[in-house]
């Protein structure tokens, strides 16, 4: 008996032959072929990327993910050696370790075999072996950072609060900070931008104004890294208004939610770039 895929790719249940029971094909299991069968729990593997997989769609014209790094970039700006002034709040943060954590090449076919893999529902790989995750632990270890501490989100802030951000923590102008988050489209600010406040501050011995923007711009290249490839969410300078208190974080926890959500959207077949 040959049967039919559906225009969604799913597979109907079979009409009843003659002289078979309904209990029969009330059991029989429904689904999408190489996927599973009982759709209750990955209730959104209709838009999977390996479910366009298996019917030979691909993302696009390059097939694997662009994946934002910033290792290269983060070596040449971010050095190593601060002013004692710096690296002691540095070196509290508990966020020193991304400095020499980040890599400089990415394999993108790699990360794209993985991703197509994983499944937002149970936030866990789903191997030919068994399913898979990435946990505390593992962050703690190839990280180095902080798995206790406070667990705070922060929460989406406006342009407008974005720019009162700016001017009261990084030590720019209202006009200046209007301008650039202006240009941004957004609560955002550039990496660029960061960087070129950092050189500012650490020249006029602003300390604390140039450790701000010297950790946002850490965290926006690392843990944080975003899709754009160019910007860091205006809301994360809210962690470091009080530098002295950035050490109670739990910085591993923040990282590894950033990546679970950030794999649970390159999972879709419509995303085309993976951040974090």
């Amino acid at each position: 008996m040959v049967r039919r895929r559906g225009a969604d790719g799913r597979i109907p249940v079979r009409t009843l032959d003659r002289g078979a029971s309904s209990s029969a094909a009330a059991a029989e299991p429904t689904g999408y072929p190489g996927g599973p069968y009982d759709t209750s729990l990955l209730v959104k593997y209709e838009h999977h990327v390996a479910r366009h997989i298996w019917f030979g769609e691909e993302r696009g014209p390059k097939k694997e993910l662009k994946v934002a790094g910033h290792g290269l970039k983060l070596n040449s700006r971010v050095p190593l050696a601060l002013p004692p002034q710096m690296e002691s709040w540095v070196s509290r943060s508990g966020l020193a370790s991304l400095q020499r954590t980040s890599l400089n090449k990415i394999d993108t076919n790699l990360v794209s075999a993985f991703v197509e893999r994983w499944h937002l529902e149970t936030s866990s790989f789903h191997m030919p072996f068994g399913e898979m995750s990435i946990t505390l632990d593992d962050v703690a270890c190839l990280l180095h950072l902080p798995i206790r501490g406070i667990f705070w989100s922060p929460q989406d802030v406006t342009e407008e609060l974005a720019v009162e951000l700016a001017v009261d923590y990084l030590g720019v102008s209202q006009s200046q900070a209007q301008s650039h988050v202006r240009s941004c489209r957004g609560s955002y600010y550039k990496l660029e931008w960061l960087y070129d406040i950092f050189v500012h501050h650490r020249a006029a011995s602003s300390w604390a104004y140039a450790t701000r923007a010297y950790l946002l711009m850490l965290v926006g290249s690392t843990i944080f890294a975003d899709k754009t490839f160019t910007l860091v969410e205006a809301r994360y300078l809210l962690l470091f208004r009080d530098l002295d208190g950035c050490s109670g974080y739990s910085w591993g926890a923040a990282a590894l939610v950033t990546l679970y959500r950030y794999l649970g959207d390159a999972s879709m077949y419509s995303c085309k770039q993976l951040g974090g």
